[in-house]
């Protein structure tokens, strides 16, 4: 049984500090000391107590769900804080400040979520009510089901009155202190929650029914219509006031965090940067793609005119049906590249493993061009049921010379190459992961081979560099829609105007972008994390201290967690309980 307390993590050991920080700086995949073995340990049970309060209190509409994960988060909190530092080795240090900023990050969360739910509050005032009947469910409290039929027939009534303050609401001109403006952002965000409550009853009801055999005298009724009540209030959220059906033309609407949840947000990924700061980067980054573009366009032709060149590339591609086909011939034509060059080591199974699949038609509203699903890539192209012109738009966005980018992004030396190794190389610290690594590794790669001389022609240039501006625009589109300075109609707008985006795609990346499903920051991920490694680069391979191929496997070996402690462990950086984020990669 390990030993968690916090007495055990602050013990006094034999290996100094010094001792440590003598051996090599490339630490090895597994702890070397006591107190590190113990410190992985610890977080390995509190990443288990995490998920298993997760599981017991799911109700993730009421605070008393944010509350008692709140309370695990101080106790851990407190425990590594009696830690005895000095005794850990580099990777523990590392492994502690990964933790540390792990615990600032999900306090930070928590805050902003029980925020935004206080800001529901007008919106679900059944939400205690069906809260309570399913902590008494669970704490397996006796059930007086005449009244829990009371109770329940009356969610009708209560859904009625907000919706008449709502419509009261909608009216600029309506004077009544009881009417309630809700915005779109705000009527999508209570949608989803009212169906996250009304999924709750329906289970709740499901536990009972059949089993008790009062249940269904007394409450199936009522709680049927309860049920019926909330996803119809749902939908009058979400069509009538928020104006999405589910179809392609569906307005964008995101839920932008703010100035002050960025700058936390940046905190925990170590980024010592503010937003305006990296709005700047990515400006210098995208005007130096822009002249790589027009070099590229003289090459073939075109004098400086990059969009002429870019609209050539668009129009050079497979036909209908051979696009898996193209996959697989440039997923090996980069394979046996890296391998000539020794650039990074590749498994032979990890090689061996790779398989493509067809983006279903409803996905590619998402996920126009390609993804990462484990083991596979899955890839967009036209399908029978697409309109002509959206067929079109899909060969276009996804030509030979844009698609040749993808596929090293998303297999080899990228994400698949990176998973294959993180599943086997400090495992543990997939608990830590960042984008600015697991998507920073792949547009470094990006980098890279273009350097390396990858691209074969002026076409391949414009298709790789498209990818290139396309992550610049990431950057400064995402940071500006969070800081409230950008809409989700003029975000589109500066990837069709500035990137060359066809307006499908452009609207499925900003559907992507905002819809919820990656953190705020992810976007601005794969360039600034591109160019933290590349610096890294800069710092121990130009000089000699390390070979090409050492340091892409030293860099996988340590996981996907922050460049700045991956450096640390690279470089034997002296740390401590209080080392913040302090390294300006991008200031050069």
């Amino acid at each position: 049984m390990r030993h968690r307390l916090a007495t055990t993590l602050a013990c006094s050991l034999t290996c100094s500090l010094a001792c440590s920080l003598s051996a090599p700086a490339l630490a090895q995949n597994l702890p070397t000391t006591p107190a590190s073995v113990a410190l992985v340990d610890f977080l390995n049970d509190y990443q288990a107590d995490r998920r298993a309060i997760a599981e017991f209190y799911p109700v993730s509409f009421h605070p008393e769900s944010y509350n008692r994960v709140q309370r695990l988060v101080d106790q851990t909190t407190t425990q590594l804080q009696a830690t005895d530092f000095a005794a850990l080795d580099q990777d523990g240090k590392i492994d502690y400040l990964l933790l540390r900023t792990l615990l600032e990050s999900q306090t930070a969360d928590l805050n902003l979520e029980r925020q935004r739910l206080a800001e529901l509050a007008p919106l679900i005032p059944f939400a205690d009510t069906i809260a309570a009947l399913e902590r008494d469910r669970v704490a397996v409290k006796p059930l007086d089901f005449q009244e829990a039929a009371l109770v329940l027939d009356t969610i009708d009534e209560e859904i009625a009155a907000v919706r008449a303050r709502i419509e009261k609401g909608r009216d600029a001109n309506n004077a009544d202190e009881d009417r309630l403006p809700v915005s779109p952002v705000l009527a999508n965000r209570a949608s989803a929650t009212v169906r996250r409550i009304a999924r709750t009853l329906s289970d709740w009801r499901d536990y009972y029914r059949g089993f008790k055999p009062e249940f269904a005298w007394w409450t199936d009724t009522a709680t049927s219509d309860a049920i019926t009540a909330l996803n119809g209030y749902a939908d009058y959220l979400s069509q009538t006031i928020a104006g999405v059906h589910g179809a392609p033309d569906d307005p964008l609407i995101g839920d932008p965090i703010g100035r002050e949840k960025l700058l936390a947000d940046l905190a925990s990924e170590w980024i010592p940067y503010t937003p305006e700061e990296l709005i700047a980067i990515a400006e210098r980054e995208f005007a130096w793609c822009e002249a790589e573009m027009r070099s590229a366009a003289a090459d073939m032709g075109l004098g400086d005119d990059w969009r002429a060149a870019l609209e050539r590339v668009k129009q050079d591609h497979v036909p209908p049906g051979e696009q898996d086909q193209l996959v697989a011939f440039l997923s090996q034509e980069a394979i046996d590249f890296i391998t000539q060059r020794d650039m990074v080591t590749i498994p032979p199974l990890a090689a061996e493993l790779i398989r493509v699949e067809m983006i279903p038609p409803d996905q590619q509203r998402y996920y126009p061009f390609a993804f990462y699903g484990g083991n596979h890539i899955g890839v967009s192209y036209p399908t029978d049921e697409m309109s002509l012109d959206d067929k079109l738009m899909s060969m276009r966005g996804n030509n030979r010379h844009f698609t040749r980018a993808v596929v090293h992004h998303e297999l080899i030396p990228g994400h698949h190459l990176q998973g294959f190794i993180a599943e086997r190389e400090r495992p543990y610290r997939q608990a830590f992961t960042t984008p600015f690594l697991l998507e920073g590794w792949c547009l470094y790669w990006e980098m890279t081979l273009y350097d390396a001389g990858f691209p074969q022609s002026p076409e391949n240039r414009v298709g790789m560099l498209f990818w290139r501006m396309h992550r610049c625009a990431r950057i400064i589109v995402s940071l500006r829609f969070h800081l409230g300075e950008m809409t989700p109609d003029q975000m589109i707008d500066f990837l069709v105007d500035r990137v060359g985006h066809e307006r499908l795609t452009a609207t499925s990346e900003v559907r992507r972008f905002i819809g919820g499903g990656f953190s705020p920051l992810y976007q601005c991920a794969y360039m600034l994390g591109g160019l933290q490694l590349r610096a890294l680069r800069h710092e121990l391979v130009e000089p000699g201290d390390m070979t090409e191929r050492a340091f892409h496997d030293a860099v996988l070996a340590h996981n996907a967690i922050p460049v700045e402690l991956i450096r640390a462990g690279l470089t034997a950086q002296e740390l401590t309980p209080q080392t913040r984020p302090a390294w300006r990669f991008g200031d050069n």
